[in-house]
């Protein structure tokens, strides 16, 4: 998964704040002359005022940006009130500069954007908050919060976080228990992260300790490769969390190349594959830790109600907020039902 900066913001579920969740909210204990926040409109379902969004995104060159593209364009035909101008997507900094300029220059009401580099296109968002177009940031984060009105986003230190207290509770009554680690690029901050976050969780149980680390490249390829490497060095371990749903495929190949099945994995991300291998529990993979593709309807969403003037429902501000941090969940067995129509290919 390409590199991006997490950024803490307000807690959601995993799927953030869908078209059901931002409309309007009431409260009570109000007297006639006193104004209520609520009373600000809140965006819901109904059609309202036209809006062009524009979106614009990096090559959908793995399982996660492909769906994300998805999910841009079916929230979007949602609503009848929705013109959506989707880019061809790039990870040439230049040309996504220039497909964003473009959007600009057609006086879209808003921008979504997540950027190939967000360092890079930095000035390109502060060009667009310039010229009066408001800017949803999607995951990569500029450098700049002048470059974007809101930020809406995954948590790649909960995703460890997380990862790490699924397997210390599964793990928590075991003496010696033994885990490793199978990571993204080691180069992305993103990567990091979901390390730091995995160790913090990990220092919860004495009786757990990691034993191995491998950096895998988020392909199926590598994850096959690193993960043969790690079985051959390790011949006993209790439980594997890797950071990618897409190297997982190639990890479980090799997983089952090897004739191993004495420990649990937990994976990232969740992607259909992970959810099915899941469901059957036939197999290693027990658990997979969400960073939600859902964010780009959510930024759709955030956009459409941006464009309208509109607040969220369920908040007392009369705005959006500023970062919206998508929280991630474990899918297990136990839920894994609720979470499979989100599962990406």
């Amino acid at each position: 998964m390409p590199e991006f900066t997490s950024r803490r913001g307000l807690l959601f579920g995993s799927a953030a704040i869908g078209a059901g969740a931002l409309i309007a909210g009431c409260t009570s204990n109000e007297s006639d002359d006193e104004p209520a926040a609520n009373d600000q409109p809140a965006a819901d379902d109904k059609p309202g005022k036209p809006v062009t969004i524009g979106f614009a995104g990096p090559q959908a060159d793995h399982g996660w940006l492909n769906a994300i593209n998805d999910n841009a364009k079916n929230r979007a035909k949602k609503y009848s009130d929705v013109t959506l101008e989707i880019t061809e997507g790039s990870n040439d900094t230049a040309a996504q500069i220039g497909q964003i300029e473009t959007l600009i220059n057609k006086k879209v009401d808003v921008l979504v954007i997540l950027p190939a580099d967000g360092k890079a296109l930095t000035q390109v968002g502060l060009k667009a908050m310039r010229a009066g177009i408001p800017v949803i940031n999607l995951d990569r984060i500029f450098n700049s919060p002048q470059a974007y009105r809101c930020w809406i986003g995954g948590d790649n230190y909960g995703m460890g976080l997380n990862a790490g207290h699924y397997i210390g509770e599964k793990l928590k009554d075991k003496s010696d228990a033994r885990v490793i680690e199978l990571a993204g690029l080691d180069n992305l901050e993103l990567t990091q992260q979901r390390t730091k976050g995995f160790d913090d969780a990990l220092k919860n149980y004495p009786n757990i300790k990691k034993v191995a680390r491998q950096a895998a490249e988020f392909t199926v390829e590598s994850g096959q490769a690193k993960m043969a490497q790690l079985l051959q060095a390790q011949s006993k371990f209790d439980a594997l969390w890797n950071h990618d749903d897409d190297q997982g495929v190639g990890a479980l190949r090799a997983i089952e190349q090897a004739g191993r099945d004495d420990f649990l994995m937990v994976g990232g991300a969740g992607a259909l594959s992970a959810f099915q291998a899941i469901k059957q529990d036939d197999g290693v993979l027990k658990a997979t830790v969400l960073y939600p593709p859902t964010m780009a309807a959510s930024a759709i969403d955030l956009a459409r109600a941006l464009g309208q003037g509109k607040g969220v429902g369920g908040l007392a501000e009369f705005e959006i907020p500023a970062s919206l941090t998508l929280y991630s969940a474990v899918v297990d067995k136990e839920n894994v039902d609720q979470y499979m129509p989100t599962g990406f290919k």
